[in-house]
């Protein structure tokens, strides 16, 4: 069976307007005179354009899908907000808060993005596609219920969860989220549900500023469903693979999905301006790996990666090749010039050993938590 590619160029063209990095421009934040912020189209565009130029893209099932509608989104969101996200797009943009602003047409491409992610999810759950690919944009794992925040303004992975749930019935979901910042909106959603496992692998205290989350397993229904890795500013390919091992593939094992969604933001990499982590694109290629292994023996390899943050434009589109190769099952002739440089700057034993030590910890206490339950 086929690997599907979910992409459309509109989706490019969402613009968060004039920043610096993050930050909006005035007061003592000087304008750019480059390219404007951190979340520009560049980053995802130049790896379609990879998959494109490698010869890849004819190994996958592409094709775009229809903007999500407003039952979808309300499954999800409130009232209040998709009404204030609309109003305020068709009034030529704004900021609801956050850190996630948006140009004219914002509500438009939001609802196309999210799109991306519920066609990939019901394809594949109807059996036309093994596995699957959205490219989407804007992200989604950050926005919240009843407002946006991070670059992301509609729950494109929840969305695309509760439009299956609506047409294939009841779904035991995993959602596995390593982006380096921390999975918050997807945790919201679910964090009192037991249908929904939700896994966040992330720089401990980058974003949300200041949250690392370790101890918050869930509420209710919903306790033991939820499981937060904070990692340490530093961390390489041996932690996140040691993590991957240790903590998540026991955590789905244990909740036996019926499907495995990879909320794929690739700002972990080694040379994203947002983080401080030390990730390529090998890690990236085995971690893929081992989830696809993991959903054949639990899932019938139901699996499908949505894409969330990264923002290095040179780096990006390596990472995410490598992702879409190893779900394809098919590698290309493009080498990662960059595996010449990320590679030799892996922590130390020392390093190395203090991360593990973190990891194991964390396995230790969440095991610890399930025993008391």
């Amino acid at each position: 069976m086929t690997t599907g590619f979910y992409t459309d160029e509109r989706c490019f063209w969402h613009s968060v307007g004039m920043q610096a990095l993050f930050l909006p421009v005035g007061g003592w934040v000087q304008p750019p005179s480059g390219a404007a912020g951190a979340d520009t189209p560049d980053s995802k565009r130049r790896l379609l354009s990879l998959v494109q130029a490698s010869g890849l893209i004819d190994h996958l099932a592409v094709a775009s899908a229809d903007p999500v509608t407003r039952e979808d989104m309300l499954r999800v969101h409130t009232v209040d907000y998709i009404d204030r996200f609309k109003a305020t797009s068709d009034a030529g943009g704004g900021d609801l808060g956050g850190f996630a602003p948006f140009s004219q047409g914002g509500y438009e491409i939001a609802a196309l993005s999210a799109g991306l992610a519920k066609r990939a999810v019901d394809d594949v759950l109807s059996g036309r596609h093994r596995n699957a690919y959205a490219l989407c944009r804007p992200a989604g794992h950050h926005c919240l219920s009843d407002g946006s925040m991070g670059f992301c303004l509609l729950c494109n992975i929840p969305i695309a969860i509760e439009a299956a749930r609506a047409r294939h019935g009841a779904l035991r979901v995993a959602v596995v989220d390593w982006d380096v910042h921390h999975g918050n909106g997807t945790q919201a959603v679910y964090y009192d549900r037991d249908d929904t496992l939700t896994i966040s692998l992330h720089q401990e205290n980058c974003f949300p500023p200041g949250y690392s989350g370790e101890e918050d397993r869930g509420q209710g229904r919903g306790a033991g469903c939820n499981l937060n890795i904070p990692l340490p500013p530093g961390a390489g390919d041996e932690a996140y693979r040691h993590a991957l091992r240790a903590l998540v593939i026991p955590a789905i094992e244990r909740f036996r999905p019926d499907l495995i969604v990879v909320a794929s933001g690739l700002d972990a990499g080694a040379a994203d301006p947002l983080a401080r982590m030390l990730v390529h694109s090998e890690t990236f290629r085995a971690m893929t790996g081992e989830l696809m292994a993991l959903a054949d023996r639990l899932c019938g390899g139901k699996i499908i990666v949505v894409h969330e943050g990264g923002y290095s434009e040179a780096v990006v589109p390596f990472l995410g090749l490598a992702i879409i190769e190893t779900l394809s099952g098919h590698r290309t002739d493009v080498i990662d010039p960059t595996l010449d440089i990320f590679v030799p700057q892996q922590p130390g034993a020392k390093s190395l050993a203090f991360q593990r030590q973190v990891i194991d910890e964390m396995a230790e206490a969440w095991k610890a938590s399930l025993a008391g339950a």
